[in-house]
């Protein structure tokens, strides 16, 4: 589990103007969207909806990812991120376990007690005035809810997120180590919009510049039986919708191959092992 936050920043392609096709950038823990305004202003909130993706787990092989929505953190000078977003993580006995919590960086992520299952259908929030952050997830199939206000030490709403990850281990050296990746098929997020003053848009519609990113990790296949080998873990978002803030992030894993170099991380969950 995490005891000290990690601050470093992805290969960034310059965003594309506000209105026109999201640039692309690559990142070794994070996959999807991020909007940054135009000008020097600041987000209000953010918001999303996905359904909980059901991870393909094999005995052995310990892997991890997390769902989440979550306001700054981007930037090369970032202090704070705050987010809320839900597990969907494979034990080494081959066992999945799903789990809601929240993080405001740099403090240790909490745990939500909101029952979550593969296949719920998840809306979440962030919303920052001020330095008060309120943070809601919302399970729409089981109608359970959980919220979180909190005073923020170190707010940052220069972006705004909607991103699958594979969360990292931190140790008290600031030292972080990205986990290996679990196998979530696919993530369907729909409704993914942000609030920049007093106006509420979509990722490809709002007064901002868009960078979509694509996870590129690597995984041992020793457990698998393959000594030495590793294979390219992908995953990729799609297009997203101008008119429901719609797109799908997608695992894909070849064998054999590695990136031609190393993407770099940026701060996000810094979960554990489940328990």
């Amino acid at each position: 589990m995490r005891v000290a936050p990690r601050i470093a920043i992805a290969l960034i392609a310059l965003g594309a103007p506000a209105g026109a096709q999201a640039a692309s950038a690559v990142s070794s823990n994070w996959a999807g969207y991020v909007v940054r305004p135009v000008a020097a202003k600041r987000l209000r909130s953010v918001s999303g909806t996905w359904v909980e993706p059901a991870v393909d787990c094999t005995p052995g092989q310990t892997s991890y990812s997390a769902v989440w929505v979550g306001l700054g953190g981007y930037s090369a000078n970032a202090t704070g991120l705050e987010q809320i977003g839900a597990d969907s993580d494979c034990t080494g006995s081959g066992r999945a376990v799903y789990s809601a919590w929240v993080e405001l960086l740099p403090a240790a992520p909490t745990g939500l007690s909101l029952k979550l299952h593969a296949g719920d259908r998840i809306t979440a929030s962030v919303t920052v005035i001020g330095r008060d952050a309120t943070l809601g997830l919302h399970n729409l199939t089981t109608g359970a809810k959980a919220s979180r206000t909190v005073r923020v030490k170190s707010e940052d709403v220069s972006s705004a997120e909607w991103i699958v990850e594979a969360p990292s281990d931190c140790y008290a050296n600031g030292h972080c180590r990205t986990l290996p990746l679990a196998d979530f098929g696919s993530v369907a997020f729909t409704s993914a919009t942000a609030t920049l003053g007093p106006a509420t848009a979509t990722i490809a519609g709002g007064p901002w510049a868009a960078t979509s990113l694509q996870l590129q990790g690597i995984r041992s296949l020793r457990a698998a039986g393959q000594p030495g080998q590793t294979a390219l873990v992908l995953a990729t978002p799609s297009t997203s919708s101008a008119t429901d803030g719609s797109f799908t992030v997608s695992y894909s894993e070849r064998s054999g191959e590695t990136p031609g170099q190393e993407a770099a991380a940026v701060p996000g969950f810094t979960g554990g092992p489940p328990g």
